[in-house]
């Protein structure tokens, strides 16, 4: 099993040292394991390097990420490929209409011999959930996996119990087939951190792929590149990445813009521009730096915001689109002329 070279001052499994701002040998280190959990992860994702360092960003942004996209087009292997990287848990929830929060949460029985209820886990508790058409669920059910993801803990019968850490949901809509879903409210899209799609492959990786036929790819085994204990302290290192004064006003100014746009009814919240500085802070990590700079917020800025912004409809019927608006903003919105450094 590989094991990861880490700096004196961040050892792999134990918490590493907080300091004011992250350190140019931890940002080093730290590039260098993003860099290896991304590339055992295109072993099964092939072709699909931005998504997977996408998914990446969100698991150590302590985020949680929504797929829109077809079926068949690797959701579910990511999910496992991530987990087997980090040497973590993964389950797979199905929804559908007739799910109840139960089924996911997990539910209490009564013991006769103990004369006591036992609380059984549901699918919930594991390092990264794939919840597979999430918008095919009732909104109970919806809520039920939402309030996980915002407290880290389900309450069953006045008890609460922690889900653990690292946690990741992995949700998933399809754009195409409406028929019988149940859309998410904007409150709740809101909670995602991230949203992408991953696609269809490229000729060059789908030739890969039909070469490699004969192997399920749920029979490739993605090597543990290290302990999901070290998932945390990296998110921990991460929060710890320089931030200027000038980077805080260009994204201020961001999301102001999008809620200042004609066709926008809605625009981002302030929980987004708190995200977008969480996972630029993530990125410049993976890149080897120990400060943001405006490129990492530009780079976010799409995944991040789009799925926060309500439409006019008018605007949406004349073909706007929220991905649209959002690159338009970076057009008209100039970034600090200076490059920030901690």
């Amino acid at each position: 099993m590989p094991t990861t070279s880490v700096p004196n001052s961040v050892p792999t499994n134990s918490a590493p040292p907080t300091p004011a701002s992250m350190t140019s040998e931890q940002a080093s280190w730290f590039a260098d394991v993003f860099e290896r959990l991304v590339t055992g992860v295109e072993a099964v994702l092939l072709g699909k390097n931005h998504v997977i360092r996408l998914s990446f960003a969100a698991l150590l942004s302590e985020g949680h990420l929504l797929l829109e996209d077809v079926p068949g087009t690797g959701k579910t292997s990511l999910a496992r490929a991530m987990a087997q990287s980090v040497q973590g848990t993964t389950s797979r929830v199905q929804f559908t209409p007739d799910l109840l929060p139960g089924d996911i949460t997990g539910v209490s029985i009564y013991d006769q011999r103990s004369s006591a209820f036992e609380f059984h886990k549901g699918p919930v508790f594991a390092n990264i959930v794939l919840a597979d058409e999430i918008n095919r669920a009732s909104p109970k059910t919806q809520s039920a996996l939402l309030e996980v993801m915002e407290e880290g803990r389900v309450t069953v019968d006045g008890h609460s119990h922690p889900v653990g850490k690292p946690f990741m949901v992995i949700a998933t809509q399809n754009p195409i087939e409406q028929a019988g879903t149940y859309r998410l409210p904007e409150a709740q899209l809101d909670r995602f951190l991230l949203r992408t799609s991953i696609g269809y492959p490229d000729h060059d990786s789908t030739i890969k792929i039909l070469e490699g036929s004969v192997r399920s790819a749920h029979d490739i085994v993605v090597p543990a590149i290290i302990p999901a204990a070290t998932v945390v302290e990296m998110a921990g290192m991460a929060k710890t990445v320089h931030v200027d004064p000038t980077i805080n006003d260009y994204v201020a100014r961001l999301v102001e813009a999008s809620r200042q746009a004609t066709e926008v009814r809605l625009g981002a919240s302030v929980r987004g521009a708190l995200a977008l500085i969480r996972t630029a802070k993530t990125l410049a990590a993976s890149n080897g730096r120990h400060y943001v700079v405006p490129d990492d917020v530009k780079a976010l800025a799409e995944p991040v915001l789009a799925h926060r912004l309500v439409l006019d409809p008018e605007a949406e019927f004349d073909g706007a689109t929220a991905s649209g608006i959002v690159a338009q903003i970076l057009i008209e919105t100039p970034p600090p002329s200076e490059r920030p450094a901690g």
